[in-house]
């Protein structure tokens, strides 16, 4: 794929040589706020998630997307997403808050924990949230607390691991037999058995294999392990699905090299496992459930930095920069690449440089051997793919303020949270009376 058509389809675009995001000049950004800085994209989130949508209801009418939140959990990306018709999937309980505040009901919300406490359990079952349990253990817990709080029981759905997994870093990979999500096979006929004897009548399914996956076919062998697991336990016990959840895991391209995931194929070998359940002719019409995150908002906001210093080490050369990974800890975290550019198109003769963020640690590196073109302190770059992970990973380390984030939408410019202030850094410490 062409450069520049690679840049245009995450809607970034030179145009005299300046930088534009959804048709903005990001000159104009970076003179009214201060850097480093997340923009996020409204119309590229639409746009992702209509595609998506579209898609799935052209191969089977009865289906749902669930977001996953905690890629971006600001609520100015719920409200977009609840406003396109998305349902919810939530890791926590600060997950579902921010669902219900952002106005999604809770009966399009799934809590799919793992290690759940029972303070987690007794705020699902009195807001009426659908829990996807991590293990046979939890249930008895869940059943205690349905009781105590003389609440009718919700559908239940245990998180199956179908032993296949996959992602772009191990600690992505959520599915195989040493990964702590999750119930292998052959538990899944005791778990759904004592849910039966502790009077829950309707029943969903889930899996999720790992995160980051741009090969279709890196699916396949897990959703027919799954499939004939679900079969097995529609034959064993004699109950019908109201749903059968595949979880997420769809990737983006974040090198130029690479090409977007194949959404027709990824459809096609979830499709193909279900026409197989149906065509029993005795399953009834149960919801597909899917659980993107990454995919919808990860194109959908970048992280505008400064360069404060331009270092030459005589061996080595650096760019020093003003977000570090307290902004964004993927590549620290998981040595995830993401695309670099500068701000200021120019030409002339490239050099390779760290990008090095101002944190007290040597991997405090955003970006290595990046080729720049004439940089100058005070220029600003731009990290692209920042929505998934990005400001929701972020942190305090060193005690530096979190960023601000903004949304651009039909050419306005609006802070959807505002950058912290050191006397944030403060609000909730409390110093002893004999230290005073």
């Amino acid at each position: 794929m062409k450069y520049s058509t690679w840049l245009k389809k995450k809607d970034l675009e030179y145009k005299n040589n300046e930088l534009h995001y959804a048709d903005i000049n990001l000159k104009k950004v970076i003179k009214k706020y201060k850097t480093p800085f997340y923009i996020v994209n409204e119309r590229l989130i639409r746009k992702r998630y209509k595609k998506l949508k579209s898609i799935l209801d052209t191969n089977y009418k009865q289906n749902e997307i669930h977001y996953a939140v905690k890629a971006n959990s600001n609520l100015a990306v719920l409200k977009i997403l609840k406003s396109e018709g998305a349902s919810a999937d939530c890791s926590s309980v600060g997950e579902v808050r921010s669902c219900l505040k952002a106005g999604i009901p809770a009966e399009s919300i799934i809590y799919t924990g793992n290690m759940f406490t029972n303070e987690d359990f007794e705020f699902a079952v009195k807001n009426d949230i659908l829990i996807n349990l991590d293990s046979i253990s939890q249930l008895d817990r869940l059943n205690h607390i349905y009781e105590k709080l003389d609440k009718e029981k919700l559908p239940l759905s245990f998180r199956i691991n179908p032993e296949f997994g996959a992602g772009h870093h191990s600690h992505t990979i959520t599915a195989g037999k040493d990964i702590k999500f999750g119930i292998l096979d052959d538990q899944v006929i005791e778990a759904y058995s004592k849910a039966k004897e502790y009077g829950f009548t309707k029943f969903g399914t889930h899996i999720h294999i790992g995160s980051g996956i741009l090969d279709p076919n890196d699916f396949e062998s897990a959703f027919n392990k799954y499939i004939d697991i679900v079969m097995k336990l529609a034959d064993t016990l004699d109950i019908q699905l109201d749903f059968i959840d595949f979880g997420g895991g769809l990737g983006i391209p974040y090198h130029p090299e690479e090409e977007p995931l194949d959404l027709e194929l990824f459809i096609k070998k979830l499709i193909s496992p279900i026409n197989k359940l149906l065509e029993r002719g005795d399953f009834g019409n149960p919801i597909i459930k899917i659980e993107p995150g990454r995919f919808i908002v990860g194109e959908g906001s970048i992280l505008v930095t400064q360069i404060n210093t331009i270092k030459d080490n005589g061996y080595k050369k650096f760019l020093g920069v003003d977000a570090g990974f307290q902004t964004l800890i993927r590549p620290t975290m998981y040595q995830s690449y993401h695309h670099i550019i500068q701000c200021k198109q120019k030409n002339g003769e490239k050099e390779e440089y760290d990008i090095a963020g101002p944190i007290c640690e040597s991997g405090d590196i955003l970006g290595k051997d990046r080729k720049i073109i004439e940089p100058e302190e005070g220029d600003c770059l731009v990290i692209l793919d920042t929505g998934a992970y990005g400001f929701t990973m972020a942190s305090v380390y060193n005690s530096r303020p979190r960023p601000a984030e903004l949304l651009l939408n039909n050419g306005n410019i609006y802070v959807i949270r505002e950058e912290e202030k050191y006397k944030d850094l403060f609000k909730h410490q409390k110093i002893p009376k004999h230290l005073k």
